[in-house]
């Protein structure tokens, strides 16, 4: 059993390769978490009266996830960057139309 035990440092869950992807890693955090803002800012201006403020947050979060995903989709490395990545573009775009169907970057 001692075949099994690793040393050194432990690999990043992103680089399941084993190669440092600085980049495509903070390109696949951003896409997952301003996508994940858009869909929760969307589900709350579809629920709940808010103001313009709130809507044009989401439209341009869920924007900016969706086209900045794109990219990190054709630049990733790995299986697990791609996994989340489409995440973030599928919470972006949801995000993005409850924004635009409650008026968008006009508020």
């Amino acid at each position: 059993m001692a075949d099994n035990v690793r040393t050194g440092p432990r690999p990043h869950i992103l680089n399941t390769d084993g190669q440092p992807h600085p980049l495509e890693n903070a390109l696949t955090i951003f896409v997952l978490v301003a996508g994940l803002v858009s869909f929760v800012l969307g589900l709350i201006i579809r629920n709940a009266h808010t103001g313009p403020a709130a809507i044009i947050i989401a439209t341009a979060t869920g924007l900016a996830a969706f086209l900045i995903g794109l990219y990190a989709q054709m630049v990733s490395s790995t299986r697990n960057q791609r996994v989340l990545i489409v995440a973030g573009i599928i919470a972006g775009f949801v995000g993005l139309a409850i924004g635009l169907s409650q008026g968008g970057f006009t508020g």
